[in-house]
């Protein structure tokens, strides 16, 4: 049974989530603090966690950030609830590291949909693979060991960002319009920012570090989407 943590100051949209994902037989957790969810993340070890940016005290950003920054906590899948309506907030989030972002107000079934799509992709990354690995250039992903390396040195991916780079690494000198990776390296429709995607691969870009002539650097097809270049 998937164990969720449900983290938000409103008592009554925690009791809500709650009632919602127990009907489809998740094991819930709660917290209605930054504080008291780290506790219970690190000390639990949840599988997901849907996590409401506006805290009393730490706030979701911060959380986030921490949760990414652990070697033992830097792969749990994170979905983001806020009352906030600005796409900078949205895009900030995603940029820590969120696997996904759901505004308020929300219908609860949605945040089942989402919770069960984002768990899909996460225990898919952790499967056994037919391949054991995939080689372009310095990257290397290890589909076996649900990893990344550049040069030989490991990179901490969140689930998402692990599907993306593992569906371009598939498809070398392929073009992927945003829509695409959503729909075939998420394994669901969207509905929200297509800026998201873009997020998404910043974060590659930047774990990867890699010079603009690597051969295996994200190219941007302006106006259509993204490619990785070189060949495997």
């Amino acid at each position: 049974m998937p164990k969720i943590l449900v983290v938000d100051d409103d008592k009554k949209i925690v009791r809500l989530v709650r009632a919602y994902l127990e009907k489809t037989n998740f094991e819930v957790l709660t917290a209605f603090d930054g504080e008291t969810a780290l506790h219970i993340i690190r000390r639990d070890q949840p599988d997901l966690v849907v996590l409401d940016l506006m805290l009393p005290d730490r706030d979701g950003w911060d959380i986030t950030r921490i949760i990414r920054t652990e070697p033992n906590l830097a792969h749990l899948p994170i979905i983001m609830l806020t009352a906030r309506v600005e796409d900078s907030d949205k895009i900030v989030g995603l940029e820590l590291g969120a696997d996904d972002y759901i505004s308020k107000p929300f219908n609860p079934k949605e945040v089942v949909a989402r919770v069960r799509a984002v768990l899909r992709r996460s225990e898919t990354t952790r499967a056994v693979d037919k391949q054991v690995a995939i080689q372009i250039g310095a990257l290397r992903i290890e589909l076996t060991r649900h990893q990344l390396l550049y040069h030989n040195q490991p990179l901490e991916l969140t689930p998402t960002e692990f599907e993306l780079i593992k569906l371009l690494m598939e498809n070398p000198g392929r073009v992927f319009s945003r829509t695409e990776l959503i729909e075939k390296g998420l394994g669901y429709s969207y509905e929200g920012l297509e800026r998201t995607v873009d997020s998404h691969i910043k974060n590659i870009r930047k774990k990867v570090n890699a010079p603009s002539d690597s051969p295996a650097y994200i190219e941007t097809v302006r106006g259509v989407g993204y490619r990785l270049r070189g060949e495997r």
